[in-house]
């Protein structure tokens, strides 16, 4: 290995001011290992942490992106839990090894605060990774930090889905499909709402079981309740905001469950607070998880073969291409490979 290296990083708020820089090549300390990057899949707060910190305080010049699939190539002083050759991912919360949720500022984000992955070469503390499924390539692998764990919070730790139960996903990207295929794998009906007949038959081929063209059909927890025979659906994935938790509402079942995912249309929520009365509903926020649940999902992915949905992958010169790909809407999730 040489002692210089290649990452991305940004000197300022905005995507547009990307630039690919050759930096010295960090070196694993006590407690730490490196990682030679091999994939990196972005989300959509890679984007907003870019743009505008979405709430934290970046040290700049600032590396984007959370999720990382690399080999160890080092391990520092005192490091068991991996060794040289290991396969590994990145965890998104820095120290939420399990139990009760911690605040973000005791347990900041990797990508924002934290310097993010878009690098040849990473130095993390071993506690902060886990290692990757054997069933999966590094591309693959690198989707499931985030969007195949803030659906497996969603639906199976959280909310105890169950064979038999309807589940409500919204949109087509990388939380999305990961929840057709969860709740497909668990036996439990899938209503799927898009804009685009192409991304619901898609989606279908997933294991979703019904299709709602939101263009058609704006108000679609009507369809929801038809579907349903107007009992609504134990489960909803709210992703856009706004109004359209209202609709959410409407759709839920009685003592179903809304869990709050999304930002796509609003930052704030809005709905007749009666219906909530009504329903019993609950609604949750839902935002990745602990380290723990990210090894129960990978167990989960080797034994049942998921495969995760990759819109397109880029090469590691690409990254701004990625960025508005991921900006314009993916179906699935936007990768970028970094090394072999």
């Amino acid at each position: 290995m040489t002692d210089l290296m290649q990452r991305w990083e940004i000197p300022t708020f905005g995507l547009d001011t990307l630039r690919l820089a050759r930096v010295p090549r960090p070196v694993a300390k006590a407690g730490e290992v490196l990682v030679r990057v091999a994939a990196v899949s972005l989300n959509y707060r890679d984007a907003e942490v870019a743009e505008n910190g979405m709430g934290a305080s970046l040290q700049f010049p600032f590396t984007p992106a959370s999720d990382m699939a690399g080999t160890v190539v080092a391990v520092g002083e005192g490091v068991n839990r991996f060794k040289v050759g290991d396969k590994v991912l990145s965890s998104f919360f820095a120290g939420w090894v399990d139990g009760r949720p911690l605040s973000w500022a005791d347990a900041p984000p990797q990508g924002g605060p934290i310097p993010g992955m878009l690098a040849e070469y990473v130095a993390t503390p071993a506690e902060w990774c886990v290692l990757a499924p054997r069933s999966l390539n590094a591309a693959q692998a690198s989707t499931l930090p985030v969007a195949a764990l803030t659906a497996w919070m969603a639906l199976i730790e959280l909310g105890h889905l169950h064979a038999g139960q309807t589940v409500v996903v919204q949109g087509t990207g990388g939380v999305s499909l990961f929840a057709v295929q969860l709740a497909a794998a668990h036996g439990a009906r899938v209503i799927i709402t898009s804009s685009s007949d192409e991304k619901i038959a898609r989606a279908v081929e997933l294991g979703a079981t019904h299709g709602i063209h939101r263009g058609r059909v704006p108000d679609w927890h009507h369809a929801v309740l038809e579907l349903t025979g107007g009992q609504g659906a134990e489960h909803v994935l709210e992703m856009a905001g706004g109004d359209n938790l209202a609709r959410s509402l409407q759709a839920v079942s009685n003592g179903g469950r809304v869990s709050v995912i999304g930002l796509l249309e609003s930052d704030q929520l809005s709905a007749p607070l009666m219906s909530l009365l009504a329903k019993r509903a609950a609604i949750v926020g839902v935002a990745v998880g602990p380290r723990r649940a990210l090894e129960d999902l990978i167990r989960m992915v080797e034994r049942h073969t998921l495969q995760p949905v990759i819109d397109h992958t880029y090469r590691f010169a690409e990254v701004p291409r990625a960025f508005a790909h991921l900006q314009r809407g993916a179906f699935g999730k936007v990768v970028i490979e970094v090394g072999p």
